[in-house]
């Protein structure tokens, strides 16, 4: 049964669009359940204690809600939340910029944490445990130590790699809270919620046919979702229907497994070029003409819950499920 007509609002920016489907409270945010009770309680208790929120580092694969949830903390506790790349942060001086901006009960949101250089890293040690910045003036016998108090602050991590964060880091977070892969059923629920919110019809095979093929990640359920409504919006459909979402899913090269191009690539090169395997990494990377890092936290994570990559000692190994797939 389709829930309703597809309209034609599109005067919404993208990131417009993107604010609207982030949940708005916690009774919003779907799945993940044992991760957000325990948020959940750590905001009540920091209200109730009237301080900052523990910190906390987030852990999971791309796309399943990380940087929704630090949005839902910041609004929650009534604080600003302020987001930085650890890419981004090259030096001390600019981490040190940031934390001493910070105002009492705030909210700091470090995405892909473990990319951050371990000399600038080592600001946030006496930062997450005393509250203060060390910094070290001058070189030789002549040096000192500056000590400069910050506020109160939460520091909410964000990472794909948790392993690559040293331990040193990794000790300092209160909690340690993983996100995992949604199932199709509750992906379903996401989709639909979404479908409402954007104005789209979209019957139950339509909302099961997304589910399916969202490899999990409600980031790209959405994705599609944009696409369908683009689809059925220039083809002047009443409501998206199953075929609808076929046809959009062809022009995204997305296959029945939720594989796209790069996944089926990498599945090909393994049978083609190296026999199913094992291989490499670096050897998979320097064929594939692909980042390494990109192959390890985009690609493989999907690929081997699926099955159709495993990891042994000596390398990458196709499944025979992947073989019969690309055959």
């Amino acid at each position: 049964m389709t829930e309703r007509l597809v309209t034609g609002e599109t005067t919404r920016t993208d990131k417009e669009h993107e604010a609207q489907l982030r949940p708005q409270n916690f009774s919003e945010f779907i799945g993940q359940t044992k991760v957000v009770d325990n948020i959940d309680l750590m905001v009540r208790s920091a209200i109730v204690r009237k301080t900052a929120m523990d910190h906390v580092l987030l852990s999971g694969p791309p796309g399943l809600g990380k940087t929704s949830l630090a949005m839902l903390i910041a609004r929650s506790l009534g604080s600003e939340l302020h987001v930085v790349s650890g890419p981004a942060i090259e030096k001390k001086g600019d981490l040190a910029a940031v934390l001493t901006n910070l105002k009492p009960r705030d909210v700091l949101f470090i995405d892909e944490i473990h990319r951050m250089h371990i000399t600038v890293e080592e600001i946030l040690y006496s930062a997450m445990e005393d509250f203060r910045l060390d910094i070290l003036i001058g070189q030789g016998a002549s040096a000192r130590t500056m000590q400069i108090d910050l506020s109160q602050f939460t520091l909410i991590g964000a990472t794909t790699r948790s392993g690559l964060l040293s331990n040193p880091l990794r000790d300092r977070f209160t909690a340690h809270l993983n996100f995992d892969y949604y199932e199709p059923e509750m992906l379903a629920v996401i989709i639909l919620n979404n479908s409402r919110k954007m104005g789209i019809g979209l019957s139950e095979e339509a909302k099961v046919q997304i589910a399916r093929r969202s490899r999990g990640t409600p980031r790209i359920a959405n994705r599609i979702l944009r696409r369908v409504r683009d689809f059925a919006l220039v083809n002047k459909r009443p409501s998206v229907e199953k075929e609808e979402v076929k046809a959009a899913l062809c022009l995204l090269d997305i296959d029945d497994l939720g594989l796209d191009s790069m996944d089926r690539k990498i599945l090909t090169v393994m049978k083609n070029y190296y026999q199913g395997g094992p291989v490499g990494i670096d050897a998979l990377s320097a064929t594939l003409g692909e980042d390494k890092q990109t192959i390890e936290e985009v690609y493989e994570p999907y690929l081997l819950k699926q099955g159709l990559i495993l990891r042994t000692p000596r390398g990458r190994v196709l499944s025979e499920n992947a073989i019969n797939h690309v055959s």
